[in-house]
């Protein structure tokens, strides 16, 4: 399910120690450098194979910007994970990634966990929400946005229950098997896709969120790839290049 990349820590012991990750001195091949660079957590390789440094950040940026004008609940993934008038749910991102679509649902008003199982990102990402804490504009959002570092697809119930937020709905967006027609993907994909490979226990970690959700599992799919294996969706929503598939366990509701 992990990708092959290594990545190498630049110049932080504790960094390194805590997520279990290699110092550059211990790993001086690596392709993939962690390293601190103007104020902010960076995964870094090659720009000629993996583009500009890659960041989390909540408060500028493309978040920003989908704070402001993304459409509220009206999006696509709102929509999806049951954000409707009145109704509010907690939320569990388990394939949590760079955190995009935890923040907006974060900006919604919902408490997210955020579930991330490769080291690197996962540093990454508690570096953009400790940032997105001291911001004025994004404080309130992260505050509602918890992260824990495993695996969704072997102890999701375990991590849930340890972070008291009630699992009423469960997002997954696992990483599409890679094409041949597709090589010439964002060098952004690229780095994360070495890192985090091909979600092959796609199935797996379904399984197991319709286990844990108490409401509802929302998965996203690219717009014309396949379900996955397992239980038919109940409900489908597309968009232009995506869509949600919906498995229901029970209607949610205004408390």
């Amino acid at each position: 399910m992990t990708g092959s990349a290594r990545v190498a820590v630049e110049d932080d012991a504790r960094l390194a120690a805590r997520w279990g990750l290699p110092m550059r001195v211990d790993a001086p091949d690596a392709p993939l450098v962690l390293r601190h660079e103007d104020e902010r957590l960076v995964l870094a390789g090659d720009p000629r194979d993996y583009g500009n440094p890659l960041a989390v950040d909540f408060a500028a940026g493309r978040a920003a910007h989908r704070r402001r004008f993304g459409g509220g609940r009206g999006q696509l993934i709102a929509r999806a994970c049951g954000l409707g008038k009145g109704v509010t749910p907690s939320v569990v991102d388990a394939t949590a990634g760079l955190g995009r679509d935890a923040f907006v649902l974060a900006s919604l008003g919902a408490e997210v966990l955020l579930v991330e199982r490769v080291a690197a990102i996962a540093a990454l990402l508690e570096d953009g929400l400790a940032r997105a804490a001291v911001d004025p504009d994004a404080a309130e959002i992260a505050a509602r946005m918890r992260l824990v570092h495993g695996d969704a697809g072997h102890d999701l119930a375990r991590r849930v229950a340890e972070s008291r937020i009630a699992p009423q709905v469960i997002h997954l967006d696992p990483m599409f098997p890679h094409r041949a027609k597709s090589a010439l993907v964002k060098k952004e994909m690229r780095l994360f896709r070495e890192l985090a490979g091909d979600d092959a226990d796609a199935p797996r970690l379904l399984e197991a969120a319709l286990d844990v959700a108490t409401h509802r599992v929302v998965v996203k799919r690219p717009r014309k790839a396949p379900p996955i294996d397992g239980p038919a969706p109940r409900h489908v929503l597309e968009g232009k290049t995506s869509r949600y598939d919906l498995y229901v366990h029970r209607s949610l509701t205004s408390s």
